[in-house]
């Protein structure tokens, strides 16, 4: 689980977007990039190389 004081100041490292957090798949989500970063025992992986692409309906959901 994310704090949500950690969620609002948290930004991508490669668009500086705001993330959004996903609870059932433990990830930190951004559209712009199509990016989501993976958060390993409550804490946010915030590496490029550790995240995976979103698809195309995650983007656009």
């Amino acid at each position: 689980m994310i704090d949500d004081k950690l969620l609002g100041i948290l930004v991508c490292p490669v668009t500086k977007a705001p993330l959004e957090y996903d609870r059932e798949k433990q990830e930190l989500v951004c559209k712009a990039s199509g990016l989501a970063y993976p958060v390993r025992d409550g804490i946010p992986v915030m590496l490029e190389s550790e995240a995976r692409q979103l698809t195309a309906d995650e983007k656009l959901g």
